[in-house]
């Protein structure tokens, strides 16, 4: 295991595709915070509503009401990250195994040609949430490594409440190999955070503010850092030209 510093092609746009608002905080928003900060253009995807699937007993103006209240915290939470973009989606909460993979992956394909993204950032494959394995899994369909395709980093995040709670057995176990430190950025991440208060939970749950600081802290000390984002790394391309 090693720590990263995110220093290599300083202004080489950065991509986020993750699932629901506040996934992108949770998984890697000091890392965002750090990469916005050294020049990097940053892009978020997100993918479903987020709500839909909470509200669906409520009337139709309160659903409403509720995914734009979502997706103004998603770009409150972005415009603190620094982040360059931010796109919500409507794709259906907790239920994109019932979409065709085809439409996600042509979407996210999109994305990566528009922003010309050098590095993604996704959920990883071993997680309870079906949207998040979903997502992931058209990542790795839409960053084939074809001639003249732009990424050279895919790197797969964790979410407390969500990675930590798939049985390894069960499962891909999340072992990350990626560290990057976040210790000039945790406030930033924890800043970003509050503009999603309403999907925090008290502890002891895991996506509650005391878990989430509690997760880098860990994650910094396995490294030798005060807090630290981990990832598993799913393929890095060096370039000769």
């Amino acid at each position: 295991m090693s720590t990263k510093q995110v220093t290599e092609s300083a202004a080489a746009p950065v991509l986020v595709v993750a699932a629901h608002p506040d996934d992108e905080v949770l998984g890697c928003g000091g890392t965002l915070a750090l990469m916005a900060a050294a020049g990097h253009p940053v892009h978020v995807l997100l993918l479903a509503d987020g709500e839909s699937s909470r509200v669906a007993k409520l009337a139709r103006g309160a659903v409403a009401e509720q995914m734009e209240a979502r997706n103004s915290a998603a770009d409150a939470a972005c415009a603190t990250l620094g982040c360059a973009s931010v796109q919500v989606l409507d794709f259906p909460d907790n239920r994109l195994d019932g979409v065709e993979l085809l439409d996600i992956v042509k979407l996210i394909e999109q994305a990566v040609l528009k922003h010309a993204a050098r590095t993604v950032f996704t959920h990883h494959a071993g997680d309870v949430n079906i949207d998040h394995r979903i997502v992931h899994d058209a990542v790795i369909a839409a960053c084939r490594p074809q001639p003249g395709h732009p990424v050279d980093e895919l790197l797969f995040f964790e979410v407390p409440s969500s990675t930590e709670w798939r049985p390894p057995s069960s499962g891909l176990a999340f072992n990350p190999s990626w560290f990057v430190d976040i210790s000039t950025t945790l406030d930033i991440k924890l800043a970003a955070l509050e503009a999603y208060r309403n999907e925090m939970r008290p502890f002891p749950h895991s996506r509650s503010v005391e878990a989430v600081q509690a997760l880098v802290r860990w994650r910094g000390a396995t490294v030798g850092v005060e807090a630290a984002e981990a990832f598993a790394l799913g393929r890095k391309i060096i370039r000769t030209r």
